[in-house]
């Protein structure tokens, strides 16, 4: 990792109503749109939901480094997460966020280690330090064959 401080760059750009067109240097921009739950199309990212996306994002590169300090040998790693928008003292905003994990382990992989690692990763989540929402993790572990492994993610 590079010292910190780190600095981070996006822009976004729009003409009248419709699309909003964002990207950061060297990355393509994407089309968002406003969610369908404020009067927007279906089938566009939204600003919800890449909030949403970076959570579990993050939460599974923050997972990946807390298995990697721990020595936690895993096979795969599914994460839903949902966030709660809400209206309170005048002001919409996202008031929880739930991280559900769901880590795929081998037969004799320590399942108390899995558990630790998946809170770890939780603490470790940059994103989720940066929330004012509470964030509650509700992780699931399953032992799996290897063969099943990228299945039961």
């Amino acid at each position: 990792m590079q010292p910190l401080p780190h600095h981070y760059r996006a822009r976004a750009r729009a003409a009248g109503n419709g699309s909003v067109l964002v990207g950061a240097e060297g990355l393509p921009e994407i089309e968002t749109h406003a969610p369908p739950e404020f009067g927007g199309p279906e089938g566009y990212w939204s600003p919800e939901a890449l909030l949403i996306a970076a959570i579990a994002d993050c939460y599974i590169l923050s997972f990946r480094a807390s298995a990697r300090a721990s020595s936690l040998p895993w096979l795969s790693l599914a994460v839903d997460v949902e966030g709660v928008l809400e209206k309170s003292e005048g002001m919409t905003h996202f008031t929880r966020f739930t991280i559900s994990p769901r880590l795929a382990i081998a037969p004799g992989t320590s399942e108390t280690l899995a558990g630790a690692v998946l809170r770890s990763a939780k603490r470790a989540c940059l994103v989720t330090n940066s929330l004012t929402g509470d964030c509650e993790l509700a992780p699931t572990v399953h032992v799996v064959a290897r063969d099943d492994a990228a299945a039961s993610a």
